[in-house]
């Protein structure tokens, strides 16, 4: 199966993998910029997101990644990940550590990681209300606790309409026997220079995630923003976009 990805621009690539309360479209404010600085910018939807379908059987996501980039000739990219797309950047540069130039991981996930108190709650909390067929509710409460202070009202309508059209997808997809292949990633094998972001009205967990990042990767880089939700690209596109195009230049080559 292939995802759903679109490309634009020419130059170095830049892959954007997004958070699992998105899909591609949350990266809509970074394309025109990463775009306009010369870079070919791919970005694509995983599995039960935007318009790639839950898959029947076993699936490796980062293979699927790795088949995606080969089919459009990117022997080596850069990759920005948000929270659960950060998690599956960072497997992918563990297993493939030569075709990544960059990392740029914002309110990463890990796998592995021991979810803290507040973390267990909102996932039980949206398990009952998605048991209860309320999905109005669980995409309400996934825009309350993932969306930061400082986005716009159209931000949250944005979020809110990818939330709720992954809900969707997935909830049709229930009886289909999908069954993600994973590997635990070795943050030592990752020679890419790194950078970790994360925002003081986030979670704890995704400031304790990069913490441990950062120091255990060879090249990294942790920048706390005391203004910023989970979700700082949308919350801020203009100061992330210009974060962005500071760090890959430097170290994209």
């Amino acid at each position: 199966m292939t995802l759903a990805h679109d490309v634009t621009g020419s130059g170095p690539a830049v892959l954007l993998l997004h958070s699992t309360v998105c899909d591609r479209r949350m990266w809509d404010p970074q394309v025109p910029a990463l775009a306009g600085a010369g870079h070919r910018v791919v970005r694509c939807d995983m599995p039960g997101y935007g318009g790639t379908p839950v898959p029947a059987g076993r699936f490796d996501e980062a293979a699927a990644i790795a088949g995606l980039l080969d089919d459009l000739g990117a022997d080596r990219v850069a990759i920005v990940g948000a929270s659960g797309g950060g998690r599956l950047a960072i497997e992918f540069a563990s297993r493939w550590p030569d075709r990544v130039t960059a990392l740029a991981l914002l309110c990463t996930a890990l796998r592995g990681h021991e979810p803290s108190a507040e973390l267990q709650a909102f996932d039980e909390r949206e398990e009952a209300l998605l048991e209860a067929g309320d999905i109005t509710g669980a995409v309400d409460l996934n825009v309350e606790v993932w969306v930061g202070p400082e986005a716009e009202d159209k931000t949250r309508d944005h979020v809110r309409v990818m939330q709720r059209h992954a809900f969707e997808v997935q909830i049709a997809a229930e009886n289909v026997p999908y069954e993600p292949f994973r590997v635990e990633p070795d943050p030592a094998r990752i020679t890419a220079p790194t950078l970790l972001v994360t925002g003081s009205h986030d979670l704890p967990d995704f400031r304790d995630i990069a913490i441990h990042l950062d120091g255990r990767l060879p090249q990294s880089r942790h920048l706390h923003l005391d203004w910023a939700g989970h979700l700082p690209s949308l919350e801020r596109p203009d100061e992330i976009n210009a974060l962005l195009l500071d760090f890959l230049p430097s170290a994209h080559r």
